[in-house]
């Protein structure tokens, strides 16, 4: 655990560092799990797309604890630039992600839904099986919206799309 002045050192050494102290400060925010995170976001928010890559890349490190606080972030702000590089980062995070992901694609959440659907489909196969659930939700638009991605996804979401729908067709389903 790393406490917070030594957090707010390292991600001034993000702002204004070298290449090596930027990449050894990522490492070490990264390992310095939770308690970073906000400082972390923060620093995504009001910095350059240089200092969200290397961001991005300690809340990947971090994980599971980004995603819920990453969310929120891209809810309250409309940078398009800082919600690319947490789309980014939530694809890093991989399968944890998709759950919440998988939320903001049922509530149609317009804002978020394309970063969202980017986020998914780079997932991939760990994304299939709640897609194929959200196919069975009572709203057309959110089916409609999950068979989409399935679509998008390529191989890992066509083959299991096409055996929904025709276990559907079939009443299996």
């Amino acid at each position: 655990m790393t406490d917070d002045t030594r957090i707010d050192e390292l991600i001034a050494d993000l702002r204004r560092g070298p290449l090596a102290v930027r990449r050894a400060a990522t490492a070490e925010l990264g390992a310095s799990g939770e308690a970073a995170v906000g400082p972390i976001i923060a620093a995504m928010l009001d910095g350059d797309n240089d200092i969200r890559w290397y961001a991005a890349r300690a809340l990947v490190q971090i994980g599971d604890a980004a995603i819920a606080p990453l969310l929120a972030a891209m809810r309250a702000g409309e940078d398009r630039d800082f919600r690319r590089y947490a789309m980014a980062t939530l694809t890093g995070i991989g399968e944890a992600a998709v759950e919440p992901l998988v939320g903001v694609i049922e509530s149609a959440d317009p804002d978020l839904q394309p970063f969202a659907a980017m986020a998914l489909c780079k997932i991939g196969e760990p994304a299939v099986e709640p897609l194929l659930r959200l196919m069975q939700h009572p709203d057309p638009k959110t089916q409609e919206r999950a068979a989409l991605l399935l679509c998008k996804m390529g191989e890992p979401g066509v083959g299991p799309l096409t055996e929904a729908l025709e276990a559907g067709r079939s009443g299996k389903r």
